[in-house]
């Protein structure tokens, strides 16, 4: 059986829409900690992201022998300065004022997992340049997003009002939306998981 060791409602979205039959497993981890021991340790960004899916689909891996286990994880890079998701709607407007006007990397990172060992991984990276945002817009947009942005790296989701922001992207629309689908099906593809 394939599963998502993750609880994303995207993902998941993501999965069903390619036609995938899946179950949900919650790896259940301390992500932020994680995250900050490894910036200590000057890890890049990107690798912090495949670090913490693979940490993710190992945990699940290890409690159900003989499924395949997707963990996946998204880091939101400013020049080396890693944005999670904001814990208050404070946080959300002081990322979108530090994300004003620059250009940023998404990191999104699938690993899968088939008992103790990884057997496949990815890692896509989006460039997105976001446009110069008023204090007054801000506010309002997290006043109006709160409860979808604050589950959401940097604090916007393209996939609703945060497309507005943005005035170019540079890559994979799924890689944002945090899983690399067309790579993933490929390889589910080539492994004879899928037909196509």
């Amino acid at each position: 059986m394939l599963v998502l060791a993750s609880g994303s409602e995207i993902r998941a979205s993501l999965l069903r829409a390619s036609g995938l039959d899946f179950a949900t497993d919650l790896p259940r981890i301390d992500e932020e900690s994680m995250k900050l021991s490894l910036a200590a340790e000057d890890t890049k960004p990107r690798d912090i992201a495949e670090a913490l899916a693979e940490t993710k689909a190992r945990k699940v891996a290890g409690r159900r022998p003989g499924d395949l286990v997707l963990g996946c994880d998204q880091v939101l890079d400013l020049g080396g300065r890693i944005l999670s998701k904001p814990d208050t709607p404070e946080t959300a407007r002081a990322q979108l004022a530090a994300l004003s006007g620059k250009r940023h990397l998404l990191h999104s990172a699938v690993v899968a997992h088939e008992g103790p060992a990884p057997v496949w991984r990815h890692v896509g990276t989006a460039r997105l340049a976001m446009r110069p945002l008023s204090a007054r817009y801000i506010d309002a947009y997290v006043a109006r997003n709160w409860d979808s942005v604050r589950h959401a790296v940097g604090s916007y989701k393209l996939e609703e009002e945060g497309m507005r922001l943005f005035s170019a992207i540079d890559g994979d629309y799924f890689t944002v939306l945090g899983l690399p689908m067309l790579p993933l099906l490929s390889w589910l593809i080539d492994r004879g998981y899928l037909e196509s």
